[in-house]
């Protein structure tokens, strides 16, 4: 029962929220704004994430090389 009440109060905020920014362009244009910080902060997560796995990767590549010489 819980669970359903949360799930039709999400839809609910929702339809709050679409008719928020079909009314409102000022609505729209923060809306847009925060997406686009939010795509920004993907971006830098994802390109973090790629250095950090390049290192592993190169940390590994090093030491099975020194494993290999030794």
């Amino acid at each position: 029962m819980k669970k359903a009440f949360w799930f039709v109060t999400g839809i609910a905020a929702g339809l709050v929220a679409a008719k928020q920014l079909q009314e409102n362009p000022k609505t729209k244009e923060l809306v847009d704004d925060v997406w686009s910080h939010v795509r920004e902060l993907g971006d830098v997560v994802v390109e973090g994430f790629r250095e950090r796995e390049a290192e592993l990767a190169a940390e590994r590549a090093a030491a099975s090389k020194t494993s290999a010489d030794a």
